[in-house]
């Protein structure tokens, strides 16, 4: 079990889909010293010892991004890690992104099960690595590493992390990735960033997905800007719908630039 956040770390599945689809399992490597005298002591012994193997599975995972980063820049290759609660919409986004995109892309697909978005972003011309977490609810370095490994990423390609769809837990673990992206859809409620101010305010951009159902919502743009902005100053925010295809050229631009 995860210290951080008491997710399941064990039956984790990277899935190459296409072809000759074959699934490896994996337990991915959190510490698992638990001395059974833990059980025994007092609460506050507890809590000091959880407060301790959450630093240290931290620690570690901090140690494998980075050296996740060293090998994606000795490749040229960018990595977006793609963050959300779910349903905001990341993966039509990311089909549209696929279809405009001037240079290769190729996605890393988390989800506790299923191999749907994965097959939708195949479907959609980019290669596809699934992984499944099991009862994770997020993915963290040693995960993204098994999926690049399986990806193989050209040089000077896109790598974009379609996360957990979760707004607590992967704020937490560094994937090594070049940048963070929160996608938000107007449908959650402009309340959100000061909800959640470890996800947003770790944010390189948040892009505000759906806004073509602004008319219909109750959702205070102004109010959603303002408080990002109380979490950090220059956040970069970008209003999109990928169903419509408006502020995709915006976005692009972004991803370009990266």
């Amino acid at each position: 079990m995860c210290a951080t956040c008491g997710c399941g770390s064990d039956g984790v599945r990277v899935t190459l889909v296409g072809a000759g689809t074959e699934t490896h399992q994996h337990a991915h490597d959190h510490p698992h010293e638990h001395p059974h005298s833990q059980a025994h002591d007092s609460a506050a012994g507890i809590r000091t010892h959880t407060l301790e193997l959450e630093e240290a599975v931290l620690a570690r995972n901090d140690d494998l991004a980075a050296h996740n980063r060293a090998w994606l820049d000795e490749r040229g290759v960018t990595v977006v890690n793609l963050m959300s609660s779910p349903g905001s919409g990341k993966t039509t986004l990311l089909e549209k992104t696929i279809a405009g995109s001037t240079r290769p892309v190729s996605v890393i697909e988390g989800d506790q099960e299923t191999l749907y978005d994965a097959q939708r972003i195949r479907a959609a011309g980019a290669r596809a690595v699934q992984v499944n977490t099991g009862s994770g609810c997020h993915l963290d370095a040693v995960m993204v590493r098994r999926a690049l490994d399986e990806l193989a990423p050209e040089h000077g390609s896109l790598v974009v992390v379609e996360n957990v769809g979760n707004l607590v837990c992967p704020a937490l673990f560094d994937l090594g990735e070049t940048r963070r992206v929160v996608v938000c859809s107007v449908t959650e409620g402009d309340d959100k960033p000061l909800k959640y101010p470890h996800m947003f305010g770790s944010a390189d951009l948040v892009v505000l997905n759906k806004t073509d159902l602004l008319p219909y919502v109750d959702f205070d743009v102004e109010r959603f800007e303002s408080d990002l902005r109380k979490l950090q100053v220059g956040i970069e925010i970008i209003p999109v719908s990928a169903r419509t295809g408006a502020g995709l050229d915006d976005w692009q631009e972004w991803l370009t630039n990266v």
